[in-house]
């Protein structure tokens, strides 16, 4: 009896026992260059170009890093994966970028990425426009429902080095790139209703 009692134990012990999943990869925290900044720290490469080491923190269940650093200008985008926590790449002088990293692994296909962070590279200017406000909501590529007065909600984010955004200028239509201008709210404004039709793209 005892051994019988034994052996149920055994099958049910090893049915029971679970697979190990594979844990994602934690998210990346970004170190340097600093949120909306200049970064004054690049290597002079040439005239018009230095090169910039960008920093994070290692996160958990990774093996590699995709560091993504985007000319805001140009939209041109570098791309580098390394398994250090930090990486050097040659960029324009005196230009707005933005940056991010993606966290991977290879024991599953899932990733995560940081914050995005932007900042100015430091050239010959000494003082800096604005960086392109953010869309925040709606989210590029959605639908959404007007409102019972027939509009929907427009909201961004702005942000400066100098922090002296005194306005904005703010394009809506159903042609891209949109050439209306349909509001300049003041710094401090970052939503503004706007009317729409059904069945409308806008942009």
């Amino acid at each position: 009896m005892r051994t019988i009692l034994l052996l149920i134990f055994g099958v049910l012990f090893i049915g029971c026992k679970k697979k190990n999943v594979p844990k994602p990869p934690g998210v990346a925290t970004l170190v340097f260059p600093h949120k909306d900044s200049e970064c004054t720290t690049g290597r002079d490469i040439n005239q018009s170009t230095s090169e910039v080491e960008f920093k994070w923190m290692a996160s958990d269940h990774t093996e590699t890093y995709d560091l993504r650093v985007t000319n805001l200008n140009t939209n041109v985008t570098q791309t580098i994966n390394t398994a250090a926590i930090s990486a050097k790449l040659p960029i324009a002088k005196g230009e707005p970028f933005s940056w991010f990293v993606r966290s991977k692994n290879t024991k599953g296909t899932a990733s995560a990425s940081s914050e995005t962070w932007r900042f100015y590279n430091a050239g010959y200017l000494t003082t800096y426009a604005p960086f392109p406000a953010e869309n925040i909501e709606p989210k590029n590529g959605t639908s959404i429902f007007k409102d019972i007065n027939n509009e929907v909600a427009l909201e961004w984010r702005g942000s400066d080095i100098e922090n002296d955004i005194v306005s904005y200028e703010l394009y809506f239509a159903t042609t891209s790139p949109p050439e209306v201008l349909i509001a300049s709210p003041l710094a401090g404004t970052n939503t503004e209703e706007v009317s729409v039709a059904s069945n409308m793209t806008y942009y």
